[in-house]
């Protein structure tokens, strides 16, 4: 079994060369074809003098040459951080200097929007753009891909082992900018085996990869897939109706996609060769609405629905397996193969059958901790209680901040989160972030973002806000001013301006409150 990330990939190159390995547009790589290119790359990184366990940095949308980065790093002994295509300037810096890349590769479009940016990127020393060279002068040595790239012979393998940093995913806090969560090689290849043994997979399957691989789930369907011998098909859709079309096109067996996507998708007709060759369709990101569940299994009778449960701090934790979905409306599931999940009351004891308490996920699936945040590392990531394991050296477990029951067969179901995160189309948003940003502008002396239920985007974010003049805070400035520094995402639905903010005992923004206040504003996607 393959200890190492790129390792997956390598062994299938072994077994069967000539399978279809990764598809995009018109083109199709088979395993052997991904191995040599991911070879080439990381011969190019070594030949850059990529030290062990240095951050390479990958600003692309799902492409050929984004796969082959993120494994040519982890084969050159680098670690791969992963950025959502859709971030602005402001987001990437923060990115690029907090874990200290050392590499950036994009190409021309997104270099040209962060280049100005790039001089507070000290560690920075090369770039590399995939499609071609750049005519503008830069600090850093901007190198074209193909002189980048090194013959595959020239590639070593430098001593790794399965503990080792494999991976920095950028994912919202609870407060402040987005935070590194560090992934070993045992983590990512712990959870590909696991993933494709509960969902079967085949290298007769077929896995369309439509989230971005910056999400750990969105990632989690090339593993899977590598971990199987399984294919893979990247799509960046302009519409939703082009996924249910590349699904048919494609003769995709499995389809992965957050609660937003899926409501639009129950709405659409799946044409019947979509619908015979879906073998089956996996939700996380958030709950999937019953009704959106209903819709797509009337639309897809043959296909077997996946409702899982996840956190980037420990990859996947639960699953609720098709056979379940009717007996266990509502419920979580169990853990995922592989891992143990506990509940856990306030007094550090396992909690009774269906007593909320707060879900702990312990096992190899467990991340490494925040990078260069210690601080909040040891707030999420704590000892396993002893009530649970007595061992000599302490395990660490994640403290999700979840609040969770248990029923007496282990079914897990959930009650709440601990943290004011707004979790709205598949994405987690920092309400610090977008209050940061609006306390910049100016307009406003007081704000707070909260997250109200909306059918389609799982929350809507709204802004609370007292104006900085006497007159209310016009709406249409927020969204402009907001769209030139936040991606689409963080975009706000509503701008509600109060003469004041409720404040709890400790004279904080009470965010519960004012969640609570505004709780219906939506009704069916419509702001009333």
């Amino acid at each position: 079994m393959s200890q190492l990330l790129h390792q997956l990939l390598f062994d299938q190159a072994e077994k069967a060369p000539l399978s279809q390995a990764l598809g995009i547009k018109s083109q199709w790589y088979d395993y052997a074809s991904v191995a040599l290119h991911v070879k080439s790359v990381a011969s190019g990184l070594q030949s850059l003098g990529l030290s062990r366990h240095a951050r390479v940095a990958v600003y692309l949308p799902k492409t050929a040459e984004a796969v082959f980065s993120y494994l040519g790093t982890t084969a050159a002994g680098g670690v791969m951080v992963p950025v959502n295509p859709v971030l602005k300037a402001p987001q990437v810096l923060h990115i690029l200097t907090d874990c200290k890349a050392s590499v950036l590769i994009t190409n021309k479009a997104r270099f040209k929007q962060i280049e100005a940016s790039l001089t507070d990127c000290h560690d920075l020393s090369h770039i590399i753009l995939v499609d071609g060279h750049s005519e503008e002068e830069s600090r850093v040595q901007v190198i074209a891909w193909s002189d980048f790239l090194k013959e595959e012979k020239a590639w070593f393998q430098p001593p790794s082992i399965d503990m080792d940093m494999a991976a920095i995913l950028y994912t919202s806090g609870s407060t402040g900018r987005p935070k590194g969560v560090v992934l070993s090689h045992r983590n990512m290849v712990t959870g590909a085996y696991s993933v494709s043994e509960y969902l079967e997979n085949t290298h007769h399957d077929r896995l369309l990869c439509v989230l971005p691989f910056s999400f750990d789930y969105g990632f989690s369907q090339l593993t899977t897939a590598f971990a199987s011998g399984a294919s893979c098909y990247l799509l960046e859709y302009l519409l939703p109706g082009d996924i249910i079309k590349q699904v048919a096109q494609q003769k995709i067996t499995g389809l992965a996609l957050v609660p937003p996507l899926w409501v639009q998708l129950s709405e659409m007709s799946w044409p019947e060769e979509a619908a015979l060759s879906l073998r089956y369709f996996t939700n996380s990101g958030g709950a999937m609405p019953s009704s959106t569940l209903d819709a797509l299994r009337n639309k897809l009778p043959q296909t077997s629905p996946y409702l899982m449960y996840g956190l980037t701090e420990a990859f996947r934790s639960s699953y609720l397996p098709p056979e379940d979905v009717d007996r266990r409306p509502g419920s979580m599931g169990r853990a995922i193969p592989n891992a143990e999940l506990l509940v856990i009351n306030e007094h550090g004891l396992p909690c009774k059958p269906h007593e909320p308490g707060e879900l702990v996920h312990r096992g190899s699936l467990v991340a490494l901790g925040y990078w260069n945040d210690p601080e909040r590392t040891k707030e999420r990531f704590k000892p396993v209680p002893l009530s649970i394991q007595e061992i000599p050296t302490p395990e660490l477990a994640v403290w999700s901040g979840d609040t969770v029951t248990q029923d007496e067969d282990g079914y897990l179901y959930f009650v709440g989160r601990k943290d004011d995160m707004i979790k709205t189309s598949g994405y987690r948003v920092s309400p610090s972030e977008l209050e940061e940003l609006m306390y910049a502008s100016g307009m406003v002396l007081e704000v707070a973002a909260i997250g109200v239920s909306h059918d389609q985007l799982g929350q809507a974010i709204v802004l609370i806000v007292v104006s900085a003049t006497d007159e209310p805070v016009e709406e249409k400035a927020v969204i402009k001013y907001i769209q030139k520094h936040m991606p689409t995402y963080m975009m706000p639905l509503r701008v509600i301006t109060q003469s004041a903010l409720a404040r709890n005992p400790n004279g904080k923004i009470d965010r519960k409150t004012l969640a609570a206040e505004y709780e219906n504003l939506f009704v069916s996607g419509e702001s009333k």
